[in-house]
Order: C-alpha cells, then sequence, then structure tokens
C-alpha cells in the first residue's frame, strides 16, 4: 500500500514527464514548419531573381 506523501509524488512524476513530452512535440512541429517556410522564401526569391534577370 503506497502512502499520501509516495502518490503525490509519482502523480508529479507523471505530469512532468507528460509536459516534457508535449515541449518536445511542439519543438519538433516548429521545427517541421520552420523548414518548409525557409524553403517557400527561398523558392520565392528565386522567382523573383529569375524574373529580374530576363
Amino acid at each position: 500500500m503506497t502512502s499520501y506523501a509516495e502518490e503525490a509524488v509519482q502523480a508529479r512524476i507523471a505530469a512532468a514527464r507528460l509536459k516534457d513530452e508535449q515541449r518536445k512535440r511542439r519543438r519538433e512541429e516548429l521545427a517541421e514548419r520552420r523548414k518548409y517556410g525557409l524553403q517557400a522564401r527561398h523558392a520565392a526569391k528565386m522567382r523573383r531573381w529569375t524574373k529580374d534577370q530576363r
């Protein structure tokens, strides 16, 4: 049988683990969005550059 203190500690550990997982997922999502944003900016720049070269 676990004590109230042990249960509270386990709950805090689980909450911290969940928070870390959410942070990690958010960082991955932002990195993915940033990657596609940079690709789109580069493509737009190249389109403008080639248009100006004509």
